[in-house]
Formats: structure tokens, sequence, C-alpha cells
């Protein structure tokens, strides 16, 4: 159970459609605890002819998670401007609240304030709420393989691992409008503007539409992998550990956070259920083979210099990794309000995935909505769109699209040489992707989001956009950072160009 010593934490009352403080003056308690959490687990082995040579396992397990602070105080969704969580909540004796530069344009004068007056005034001042029936989430983990021993060396061993995951973290925009609600509004005022479509609730302060979101547990996950792995173990100098994965990891939400676009909130919340689909982590292909090998000791003269070679070699090769296009807040064109709204498929998905530049065919998407006739004769920009009782939810599901593949093979050349009764050395050689084979990253990197809007011509809700004129061009989304770049900052390893590394090294 997480709570607060000062009862500083707040919630949203759905009932009565008002926050509420937790603690003296308002609700009990922030969410009803969980004290049902038994986790059994179950294992067996049999040694099926009796001679230790083959072994057949099982295992059945339940595993539950822990309530993260992320949730309570740390809470980064899309759409809002600032709704970290329920510490955080505009109510209280002591509310946290917002606070803009007082002049922006202006220089820093001494003696004046550089921030406003805190508070709601003209900003959003939305709301993380928790339901207070949330339970812990909990996985089942569950295993059947058999393992052969044919000889001292040689072992294989082939099995199937699944999981499923039961009441996983995700939210909720509860404020979101319906699909009817948004027709209704938009054929009312015949509103074309961004983010029109009134919400349900507004905020007191300056009757403004809010974001009201809802961390709760309704998420589920499934996961199926047959396995299978060999392994040679000092084989006249050679080992070598070879591992294959077929797999299939599916959810509506693979993260308690939106750390991309739709991780854990839904397009619509009111149709979470369209949200199943592969995981953001679904990699159904997985190959990678570890080997070393040691040269045979030779005898005569010239021993330190001949004896002591070996080579060690590392291949990874695996599946892309799915994802989604989003627009990053261009325009509301299916009327939700939440900003990050998915395409329409217009035509069957086409990829070029040898060529980063020309990666994804965009003419097989198109905007949510029917372009207005304004826009169609002087297409400068994405506001005002689309026309009136047009806009929905894009039918583009959650994670359908694919990223590109990664392959890659690391070689290392080593000698050991013993200089004295105590102390060895070991100089090497280390070529990193020696093939230079360009591995490029999964499409919502580096931004964290897969923006087509910056490559579709609003006119005809293809092509693609070269200049503020959006000229039609070949219509395709461009992968723009490697896999050692994308998240932010340079690492060693996941698809950067050959590096050589050269090393030597004492024991002693």
């Amino acid at each position: 159970m997480v709570a607060e010593k000062y009862d500083l934490f707040s919630n949203f009352d759905t009932t009565t459609g008002t926050l509420v403080p937790v603690g003296s003056g308002g609700l009990s308690r922030l969410y009803n605890p969980d004290y049902r959490n038994f986790a059994p687990r179950i294992s067996a082995a049999w040694d099926v002819f009796g001679k230790g040579r083959t072994v057949l396992r099982a295992g059945w397990g339940m595993f539950y998670d822990g309530f993260s602070q992320d949730m309570f105080l740390g809470h980064l969704p899309y759409p809002t401007f600032y709704a970290p969580g329920p510490a955080y909540n505009d109510i209280g004796p002591l509310p946290i609240q917002q606070a803009v530069l007082a002049n922006p344009r202006s220089a820093f004068v001494p003696g004046q304030h550089i921030y406003a007056t805190p508070g709601c005034a003209g900003l959003e001042c939305d709301i993380f709420a928790f339901d207070p029936n949330i339970k812990t989430p909990y996985m089942e983990n569950y295993n059947l393989n058999i393992e052969h021993q044919f000889s001292k060396s040689v072992t294989l061993q082939l099995g199937y691992v699944g999981s499923q995951g039961h009441r996983l973290f995700r939210f909720f925009d509860l404020n979101q409008p319906s699909q009817a609600a948004i027709t209704a509004a938009d054929l009312a005022c015949s509103c074309i503007n961004d983010f029109s479509v009134p919400r349900n609730f507004t905020n007191a302060t300056n009757n403004g539409a809010i974001y009201i979101f809802q961390e709760n547990s309704t998420g589920k996950s499934n996961y199926h992998s047959l396995q299978a792995s060999l392994h040679v173990i000092n084989f006249h100098g050679f080992t070598s550990v070879v591992n294959y994965v077929w797999s299939r990891s599916m959810d509506n939400s693979s993260d308690g956070e939106d750390f991309v676009p739709n991780a854990a909130q839904p397009q619509n919340s009111s149709n979470p259920n369209a949200e199943y689909g592969p995981s953001n982590f679904n990699l159904p292909h997985r190959f990678t083979w570890v080997a070393s090998y040691e040269l045979p000791h030779m005898t005569g003269g010239w021993q330190r210099l001949k004896n002591g070679w070996g080579l060690d070699s590392t291949v990874t090769m695996q599946s892309g990794q799915p994802f989604t296009l989003n627009y990053n807040a261009e325009d509301d064109y299916s009327g939700g309000g939440d900003g990050y709204d998915r395409p329409d498929v217009i035509g069957p998905i086409i990829y070029h995935k040898h060529d980063p530049s020309n990666y994804l065919d965009l003419s097989s998407f198109a905007m949510p909505c029917t372009v207005t006739a304004a826009a169609l004769a002087n297409p400068s920009g994405f506001a005002g769109d689309c026309t009136p009782g047009t806009r929905h939810y894009g039918t583009l599901g959650r994670n359908a699209l694919s990223g590109p593949t990664f392959k890659q093979w690391d070689l290392a050349l080593y000698k050991n040489t013993q200089l004295t009764e105590r102390i060895g050395l070991q100089l090497r050689a280390d070529f990193f992707n020696i093939l230079n084979h360009p591995n490029f990253a999964n499409p919502v990197l580096p931004a964290f989001i897969a923006d087509p809007a910056a490559n579709i011509n609003q006119s005809c809700g293809c092509g693609f956009v070269t200049n503020g004129a959006h000229e039609v061009g070949n219509g395709s989304y461009h992968i723009v950072a490697t896999g050692d770049v994308g998240i932010g900052n340079p690492f060693l390893g996941g698809g950067g160009p050959r590096g050589i590394q050269l090393a030597a090294k004492f024991t002693f």
C-alpha cells in the first residue's frame, strides 16, 4: 500500500466529477489495498530413461509486481501540459501548481519576478488519478523443455516458454469524448479548429477543457515461444552456444507509462480493446551464436609465440520491433483532443526495408478525416484541415508496423602469454560489427514517436512533404538514426559502424 504522510495525495471521484483530497476531509485512501497476492510455484524434473542423459523439465509460477513511485510522482502522458500524478493535482493545503515566465521575450530585470504567480488561469491544470479498486499486477510463467546429452561435450535443449500478464497497469483519459460526441459537436458548431470538441468536465478556474487521466489495472498480455539451444563445451578447444527463439508477445499495453504513444494510453479510451496487438518489444525471431576456439598447443621452439592464440565470435540476428504511426499534435484529426492520432490505412502496406530513406510507403496512409476545400486550395498548414463531422479515430492498429531487422557479427582475436609464474599477458583485437553491416533504429527513435505528418501532403492524404509548400514527392517515411544513438546518447554495440579495439590485459 502506497500512502503519503501528510495527506497530500488527491484523487478524482468519478461519481461526483470532482477532485477530492485523500486523508482528512476527503477520501480515506488513494486506493484499496490488495491482500490476496498469493504466489504459488511448482516445478518438476524427470530422468526419462534413468541414465542421466535425457531430462524432461516443467514449471509454473505466479509473480507479483510492485507499485512503482512513477505511478504517483512521475507520469508523463503525451497530451497534457502538466499532470505528474496524484501528488501534484491542484488541490489541498499546499497545491503544487505550474508557473510560466512572466515575460519570456524580455531580458532578466533585477528586482522583478522571473515567473508569474503559480495557478491555472489560462493554463491546463490537468488531473492524474488512481482507480480506487486498482489491483496488483501479476504474471503467470510456465515452461516445458527436454534436454539430451549426446556426449560429455554436446547437449541439445528444446522447449516451450510462455507467460500471461494479468491486471497490468495502463491509464485512460476519462474526459475523452466519444465518437458520437465528436461528430455531434462538429456538426453543431461547424468546428474545424484544433482540439475544439468539448469535454465532459471543465476546470473551475478557467472553465477550460482539462485532461483527466486515471491509472487502472485492466492491461493484459501473453507470450508464447519455442526455444532451441545447442551447447558444445570444450570440444578440442572449441566452445559454442547456439540459441534460436521463435516467439510472439501480445498485449494491450506494454508499459505503465507512455514513453512512446499508446504504450499505456489507448488512442480511444472509450474503446480500449482496440489496442490489443504486438507488444512494443515483440521479436518474432532471434538467433544468437557465441563461439570460442583455442588453437591447439604446439611443441618445439618459439612456444611463447606459437601458443595461446584464440578466436571469439558472436553473431546476432533478430526481427524488427513493431511500431505505430502517430501524429504529433499537428491537428486534432480525430476530435478526441489527445493530440497523437493514428492515420487511416487506405492501401497495402509497402516497405523498402533496405533503404532507410524510403523505408515505409506513406501513400498507404491518410488523415482520419475528410480535408476541407479551403485546405485543398491552400495547403499551407495543418490547422483546420477537417470537414465538420468527418473526424474519427484512425484505423491503423497499435504496433501494426514492423521496424528494421538487426544483424551483427563481432569477432575477436587474442593471444595469451605467461610471462612469469605469476604474471600473464593477453593481447587482443576486437572487431565490432566486422562486416560493417548497417543496422537502423526503430522508426520511433530518436523522437520517441513515428510522426507521418511531416511526410504527408494534406491535400491528398498521401505523399511526401519537401518544404512548406507540401509538394508531393516519393511518399516515404525516413529512418534517421542507428540503434547506438537512437536513444539520445552513443553506447557500445547495438548497431554502430565497424569498430576496432586493441587491448592489453595483465593478470597476476
